[in-house]
């Protein structure tokens, strides 16, 4: 017997086992958040997709839009048809002078991506290539079908409060987003007052979730989902 053998051939076999296992877990956890890298970007294209990806403005209104209060680039933002909430005529759009009459993308939940990426170059939304690489409609295809989360869990309708703790929001805000956004949400001189976007519980939510398109703002996507919901809510309590 070799007697400066410390570990038997099963323990060695056991121990890499483990190593091995381990490697595993920390790929699908990098898979995991690339995935979420993914998701979130595809939430600032559905925001605003020519800010995050540096296409060309359109300058025509939507031919498929049917609403009369807006003209031009505004009506080619997918939230301004399906909502902030993805529901479209049956969420926060339902009514008022963002209201289109047009389905929300719930239906879409866990749908093939590459199914919800035909539709997205189809003759009615007719985004081309030139407006959305192939990467950008992977992206926002990932996030209509893996990404949307059911608001009416962390907003109360119709006032579109935030359900969450405003005084652990605060201790969230002030130490991840303040230092960019000030603690009065101000900071910023060319972006509105965090508080008055705030009052659209639904949009911050998307904000806060995805980032802001164009901006360094970190997608706060991989945080748990009470979190986000109490930074909203603290941000419901800045002046606007």
């Amino acid at each position: 017997m070799n007697k400066h053998r410390i570990f038997s051939t099963s323990v060695v076999k056991f121990c890499l086992s483990v190593v091995a296992a381990g490697g595993l877990l920390v790929g699908a956890m990098a898979t995991a958040l690339a995935d979420e890298a993914s998701i979130a970007r595809g939430g600032r294209l559905y925001d605003k997709w020519w800010n995050e990806n540096g296409a060309e403005k359109p300058a025509d209104t939507h031919p498929a839009y049917p609403g009369k209060n807006y003209k031009g680039n505004a009506t080619w933002r997918c939230k301004e048809c399906h909502g902030w909430d993805m529901q479209g005529k049956d969420g926060a759009y339902s009514k008022g002078k963002h209201a289109t009459g047009i389905k929300g993308v719930k239906g879409s939940v866990g749908k093939d991506t590459a199914a919800i990426a035909a539709i997205i170059r189809d003759d009615t939304h007719r985004y081309t290539p030139a407006m959305l690489t192939d990467a950008d409609v992977a992206d926002l295809a990932n996030f209509v079908a893996n990404g949307q989360i059911d608001m009416t869990q962390y907003i109360a309708y119709p006032s579109f409060k935030s359900k969450g703790d405003a005084a652990k929001g605060k201790v969230y805000f002030e130490t991840i987003c303040a230092g960019c956004h000030g603690t009065d949400g101000k900071k910023v001189a060319d972006a509105d007052p965090i508080g008055t976007v705030a009052s659209n519980g639904p949009e911050m939510m998307m904000k806060v979730l995805n980032g802001q398109p164009k901006e360094p703002m970190p997608a706060l996507r991989a945080l748990d989902r009470q979190i986000v919901t109490d930074i909203v809510a603290h941000l419901q309590t800045l002046p606007r």
